[in-house]
């Protein structure tokens, strides 16, 4: 485990630094996807952010429809799951499909769309999550692998 001999079991910085980045990451897309399902409505977010703002572009109709109506339930889900940090693999595969098909889909409406406020953050939590996964002793994950193999 990752602990401290020195300061009687306590959590390691990284254990902290995983737990921290991990929770913000499952915060900032539980409450987006909250908020695209259950205030805005998925097929209302599809419309406006997907179908109406790429009607020019040579996307079929068809795949923003099923972008625009798929991400909102793919941010609620895997939001909760690194919230709860259970299954963070597969939640993180989620989330870096939404934060690429985002990328792509502000690029191809503006080549040079100003990253930093949005994608940027996103994409430096998800990086920091993935990398400290070993770490993270706070998540579900962590806790039950700890009573799955014997110390």
């Amino acid at each position: 485990m990752n602990r401290k001999p020195d300061t009687g079991g306590a959590l390691a910085p990284r254990s902290w630094a995983a737990f921290v980045a991990r929770t913000i990451l499952g915060l900032i897309f539980f409450m987006a996807g909250f908020w695209k399902v259950f205030e805005l409505g998925a097929v209302q977010h599809a419309r406006g952010l997907f179908v109406e703002a790429y009607a020019d572009t040579f996307l079929p109709a068809w795949s923003l429809w099923a972008a625009g109506v798929a991400i909102p339930f793919i941010e609620l889900a895997c939001g909760a799951l690194m919230l709860a940090g259970w299954r963070r693999r597969i939640a993180a595969l989620g989330l870096g499909g939404v934060l690429i098909l985002v990328t792509f889909g502000h690029l191809l409406a503006e080549p040079l769309y100003v990253f930093s406020a949005h994608v940027i953050p996103r994409t430096l939590l998800l990086v920091i999550a993935l990398l400290l996964f070993e770490d993270d002793h706070l998540s579900l994950d962590g806790r039950l692998a700890r009573r799955t193999t014997p110390e």
